[in-house]
């Protein structure tokens, strides 16, 4: 059987997959991962990358789209660096119908059983339908979708429409990564238990070994600080020049250099396996990134968000009203702050709770063998 993976460029959108697609090739069957450019990091999993629309640059596209088709949808998205999420999507859906052809061709080569993708990506479920497979769509975080898909499948019924389809079915599935006590209200689909993937590679030696005072693994993920500058990560430098603590800058390639000598309480590793860190940690500071606070609930440690747009703030705020971990925007990061965050009990006792929650949930390995079941039921 042949499963294929697709997704918005980007390795939040597409590191959540590979677990998942993982588990369907341990189970003996094809898999491939298909995305737009940009993508192409998930091929360091091990899995196949198929290009598709090379050339086609995402953002690029949602700003074209902004600026020529919906420009009131792109006020706000500005006004709220994505946050406003019933803005952004409609936006992003224009670009799946830019990449409608392409993806559409790529899954006809390609004739997966199954088609899997994430939510900002519903063109797969476009080309699953013209195959007459199932999709199933696999969900981010704490974002919650089903209104969201409608907004993107209501922007795209012109492209349905070139492709001979009234309206697209919904999923046969829809995939929840959302730990039962965060999930809210609005509880839907079958429930997956978030596996990180950040990348190969053992930790450096001197973070391997035990650690001799608290240690805090920070980073503000792969797209934040090309969009923000370094602000929030001189606060917490600051902030943390102060505190009886360690801090690890995991910060990838991001040039620190303008910030001059760090305090020696502060280390600046680059690229570092986020998950594999935050065991080594007593807490995390972070841009609210949904696969980032994920990583920081399963290890069972308090996490400070620092959010600045897109779905973070939904992630962050998550984390919070869960009491595991803590909000902030930049101008409250102070020692204060990060004193809490290590000292408090109350968000360390609340992730340790929803660690254990996420151990409950069905592992990739046992999801995959349903969405196995029904690329068998469908054929």
């Amino acid at each position: 059987m042949r499963v294929l993976f697709a997704g918005a460029p980007g390795v939040g959108h597409l590191f959540p997959l590979v677990p998942l697609a993982r588990a369907v090739r341990g189970l003996g069957h094809e898999v491939a991962v298909a995305s737009m450019d940009g993508g192409e990091a998930v091929a360091a999993s091990g899995l196949p990358y198929l290009p598709l629309a090379p050339g086609v640059d995402w953002r690029l596209e949602i700003r074209e789209a902004g600026r020529t088709r919906r420009p009131d949808l792109m006020r706000r998205v500005v006004e709220t660096n994505a946050a406003d999420r019933e803005a952004f999507v409609p936006l992003a859906a224009h670009v799946n119908s830019t990449v409608a052809d392409a993806t559409v061709e790529l899954a006809a080569q390609w004739r997966p059983d199954l088609v899997v993708y994430e939510y900002l990506f519903p063109v797969a479920l476009l080309a699953a339908t013209t195959l007459g497979v199932p999709a199933v769509q696999h969900d981010l975080g704490f974002v919650r979708t089903p209104g969201l898909r409608e907004l993107m499948l209501t922007e795209m019924a012109d492209t349905f429409a070139r492709h001979g389809i009234d309206r697209l079915p919904e999923p046969a599935d829809t995939l929840d990564v959302a730990p039962p006590s965060m999930a809210g209200i609005e509880r839907y689909g079958r429930i997956l238990r978030p596996v990180a993937y950040n990348g190969e590679g053992a930790l450096p030696e001197p973070l391997a070994a035990p650690a001799h005072r608290p240690r805090v693994a920070v980073t503000l993920g792969t797209v934040p600080p090309k969009t923000d500058g370094l602000t929030r990560i001189e606060r917490v430098i600051a902030a943390a020049a102060e505190v009886d603590a360690d801090f690890v800058l995991a910060t990838g390639e991001l040039d620190l250099g303008t910030l001059g000598t760090l305090p020696d309480n502060v280390h600046a590793y680059g690229w570092v396996p986020w998950r594999a860190l935050l065991d080594t940690c007593a807490a995390a500071i972070h841009h609210g990134g949904s696969g980032t606070a994920l990583a920081a609930l399963d290890a069972g440690i308090p996490q400070l968000a620092l959010p600045d747009g897109s779905d973070r703030f939904i992630n962050a705020h998550a984390v919070r009203d869960r009491g595991a971990g803590l909000s902030a925007g930049a101008e409250e990061i102070g020692p204060a702050l990060l004193d809490r965050l290590l000292t408090d009990p109350g968000p360390a006792r609340a992730a340790r709770e929803v660690s254990a929650e996420l151990a409950a949930m069905p592992s990739p390995a046992a999801v995959a063998e349903h969405l196995l079941g029904l690329a068998t039921l469908s054929g």
